[in-house]
């Protein structure tokens, strides 16, 4: 037979890119082990993807849906995707307590360690007064 080009098969897609995509990706798929569906020849994987596509071996579908599933990185069922979201929800508020109860000892630890003789410091409850005092009759109301 005849070589056979991209031009050959250029009618089964809308696209020569997306013809350079599917054929590539049954040229690896050959080169790796799968059974081709064409004669041999002692030609090269792609010249025999290019074959299978011009020949119409395998349909046109599934050629498209081994390529997705080649670049295709997780394939989930909605069973698992929920399961993992619960499970990571869970795992959150896991940490969250965690860390709450860090910061509550940290802060225990922090007043324990502060002398109790020492007396409150009382400037803030003055200076509040103080401003009560000084400000007009309006904001007197308004603060009550």
């Amino acid at each position: 037979m005849a070589r056979i080009t991209v031009e050959d098969c250029i009618d089964k897609f809308p696209s020569r890119f997306e013809l350079v995509l599917v054929a590539s990706n049954r040229a690896r798929k050959l080169y790796s082990g799968e059974n081709p569906t064409v004669e041999i020849d002692n030609d090269k994987n792609t010249v025999i993807a290019l074959r299978e596509i011009a020949e119409e071996t395998l349909t046109i579908e599934q050629l498209k849906n081994d390529l997705i599933q080649e670049y295709q990185t997780n394939t989930f069922t909605e069973d698992e995707e929920i399961n993992e979201i619960e499970n990571g929800s869970d795992d959150l508020k896991s940490e969250r307590n965690e860390l709450e109860t860090n910061n509550l000892d940290t802060v225990q630890n922090h007043h324990n360690d502060q002398d109790v003789n020492q007396p409150l410091e009382e400037t803030s409850i003055e200076t509040s007064q103080d401003n009560l005092e000084n400000s007009s009759d309006e904001d007197k109301v308004q603060n009550t």
